[in-house]
């Protein structure tokens, strides 16, 4: 097995390298391709173990947490770890002044005190099943894409009908392989899911955005929240009768400790990856796309921190929004030095290459056009993804924009003349926005980053994508953005919550001729009418060509196994514990300790003062069963394949128990969602031990450790 996947690395363009830990494999199809290699690397257990329809398994205990995220059991009772980034979200919300969660953490001391989420669920995944067959029934080479497309979702629709009817469960398919093959996943939804724990931020979020994306890395990186179901065990909305979720399993917590060399493996649900574009792609991404958006979410992002660091009610209010913004604004960054680094272009334009070749040399007329024409492609797509970028990056990123669009639901429904039940939904659905809008929302950083933002839509996308705004000087938009900002209804809360109560025919005119929600609609109607539809269309066109792309490449190299790209499923991947050089004369060990927190310790700096609670128990060496060689371990790497989505995600011992939750990538192997890096290349992970140590002599919640299952 090993030596098929470091051919593989060959299909890809990195020659000459031992490619063993790339990869995010189905769970499914790990008996057939993955099992005797991750054996032979010292995995104990059986593919049976991990995944298993027959038999209770780890994927039991493991779950989708929130949107985009992953979770995983660890108590009888429905305990659930995840990073505190996950939970920062619920954190925040029952943040205030007064109960200031974020700065001095939250800790449940009895089940009472547990807080209730709206809007917050749990995905257990039951099965998967390849449906490849089923999808694709009646589709043929000769017929169009949108017969095609239209064919696969009737087909679709279908299964998922039938596979979830008469029960509570939800079924998604997905292509993979750019359409070659579809997977269905079948899934129960716990939506009762309280916040049981969570540390302050200044060891939850250690080291901010300075920190975020690198190693050595002292982030105690985790929040703790428990399933509610009802007294059948079954998935209930929020009730005070319900009871602690019985799971089928739960993850024992080694603290034996790691070495490195030991194997170590992630299951968890990947967001996304790009592994398979072409070289015209990567140049589009590393010299235009990412560096058009860091520009923006860089005035974002200045206005953000300067008004957090004046008023700590403004910090809290905008704590999880400056985090949403950072956090891809500086993977963007790493993305752009690593693809260089790693001359990612010359690679793949030589792999390409070699496709032509093999295509003329074997008359494979189907596959010689597709390199050309993806190439023809993202030379058309590119002044449309500009447009596209600006859009999401600057008009929507505004909020108070982004909350007049949400009356468009309401208004569509009413216009349409939906149902009562419908427009009750719609509203209802709104309220919640509205409440959480003026919550957290502070008028002067809007409209300070309105200035900043607008005038970079109007400068860098092409003129025919510019709307007409009557009265807008880009020169003069200070002025502009005080008028728009004090006549508009929607920075009122008691008139929106007045439109909201009372929403009718005469109600949309009074929205319809807001200024805020003229001014969205004539950058909106632009997005939609001339951006969107051009843009989703080439998009549309080169997943078809990079459908036939994967299979002539399949064919090229019929002896080599691919890995599928991450599209938010769960997979597994695996490695080994392991340090790295990131450049001459540096080396990083696999782990950092305590000492380090303590060391990077700066009362001046928010996200770098440590507790003085923490610092005393440090002095004092009050370690317990949590300490190694005198120090507390505080994160380890390994060469396991991660990206967005594995948040969360358990990282586990050769034996199935719980060492570690996975947070992070180091920044010098932060491309691996296009091109993945052996030598750098590295998942970064909370050691179990420090979390526990967090818990029990910090947090002083001890009877949730007693919960656990610890193997010592």
């Amino acid at each position: 097995m090993k030596k098929i996947i470091t051919l593989v690395v060959l299909v890809i363009g990195l020659a000459n390298v031992n490619f063993a830990d790339e990869g995010m494999w189905i769970p499914l199809l790990l008996e057939k391709y993955n099992i005797e290699d991750m054996q032979a690397k010292g995995f104990k257990l059986s593919a049976e173990d991990i995944y298993s329809i027959n038999q209770d398994c780890l994927m039991d205990a493991v779950v989708i947490f929130g949107r985009g995220c992953t979770g995983e059991v660890v108590s009888d009772k429905g305990l659930l770890l995840t990073n505190h980034h996950c939970g920062y979200g619920a954190i925040q919300k029952h943040s205030s002044i007064e109960n200031d969660y974020l700065t001095e953490g939250f800790w449940a001391m009895n089940m009472r005190e547990e807080l209730p989420n709206e809007n917050l669920s749990v995905k257990f995944l039951k099965s998967i099943e390849d449906v490849t067959e089923k999808v694709l029934k009646d589709v043929s080479d000769d017929l169009t894409e949108d017969v095609r497309q239209e064919i696969i979702k009737t087909n679709i629709d279908t299964l998922k009908k039938l596979s979830t009817a008469d029960t509570h469960y939800s079924a998604v398919i997905k292509p993979f392989f750019y359409g070659n093959q579809y997977y269905m996943f079948i899934y129960e939804e716990y939506k009762d899911v309280r916040l049981v724990g969570a540390p302050p931020s200044a060891i939850g979020k250690f080291g901010g955005d300075t920190d975020n994306w690198m190693f050595p890395r002292h982030t105690g990186d985790f929040s703790i929240f428990r399933i509610y179901a009802d007294k059948d065990n079954k998935p209930a909305e929020y009730s005070e009768e319900n009871v602690p979720y019985k799971p089928k399993r739960f993850l024992p917590i080694s603290v034996k400790g790691i070495n490195e060399g030991d194997f170590t493996w992630v299951m968890g649900y990947p967001g996304s990856t790009q592994e398979y574009l072409i070289s015209d792609a990567i140049e589009q991404i590393a010299n235009i796309r990412n560096p058009n958006r860091i520009e923006v979410r860089d005035a974002r992002l200045e206005v953000m921190n300067k008004y957090a660091d004046m008023n700590d009610t403004i910090r809290i209010k905008y704590a999880s929004k400056n985090a949403g913004a950072s956090n891809s604004w500086k993977r963007w960054k790493g993305e752009i030095v690593g693809l260089e680094r790693l001359k990612t272009v010359e690679k793949k334009k030589a792999l390409e290459a070699k496709f032509q070749n093999w295509a003329k040399l074997n008359s494979k007329t189907e596959y010689y056009k597709i390199i050309p024409q993806l190439s023809e492609l993202y030379s058309e797509i590119e002044e449309y993804a500009i447009a596209y970028d600006y859009w999401r990056e600057s008009i929507r990123s505004i909020e108070v924009i982004r909350f007049a669009s949400m009356f468009d639901k309401v208004i569509k429904t009413i216009k349409d003349e939906g149902s009562e039940e419908d427009l009750e939904k719609e509203l209802k659905k709104l309220q919640s926005e509205l409440d959480k809008f003026f919550k957290d929302y502070v008028k002067d950083i809007d409209q300070e980053i309105f200035m900043k933002l607008v005038p970079m839509y109007y400068n860098k996308v092409n003129s025919t994508y510019k709307p007409n705004v009557q009265g807008l000087n880009i020169d003069e938009i200070s002025g502009f953005a005080d008028n728009l900002y004090s006549e508009s209804l929607f920075l009122n809360q008691s008139k929106c919550n007045s439109l909201v109560q009372d929403f009718n025919k005469e109600t949309i005119k009074v929205v319809e001729n807001d200024p805020v929600y003229k001014f969205y609609k004539s950058f909106a109607d632009i997005y939609k009418n001339e951006v969107k539809p051009k843009y989703d269309s080439l998009n549309y066109e080169t997943k078809r060509l990079y459908r036939a792309y994967l299979k002539g490449l399949q064919e090229m190299n019929s002896d080599k196994i691919y890995y599928p790209d991450a599209n938010f499923t769960m997979r597994v991947s695996y490695g080994n514990v392991e340090g790295f050089s990131p450049r001459d004369g540096v080396d990083y060990k696999y782990y950092t300790t305590i000492d380090g927190v303590i060391e990077k310790d700066n009362p001046q700096i928010y996200d770098y003062d440590v507790p003085q609670k923490l610092k005393d128990i440090y002095k004092a060496k009050d370690f317990g069963i949590y300490q190694q060689d005198g120090s507390v371990p505080v994160c380890f790497i390994a060469t396991n394949h991660t990206t967005g989505g594995n948040s969360g995600s358990p990282v586990l011992d050769a034996e199935g128990n719980l060492i570690g939750l996975n947070f992070d990538r180091a920044w010098d192997g932060i491309m691996s969602d296009m091109m993945f890096d052996p030598e750098r290349s590295r998942n970064v992970t909370l050691d179990i031990r420090y979390l526990l140590f967090i818990v029990d002599k910090f947090a002083g919640a001890g009877h949730l450790v007693d919960e656990m299952k610890i193997i010592k």
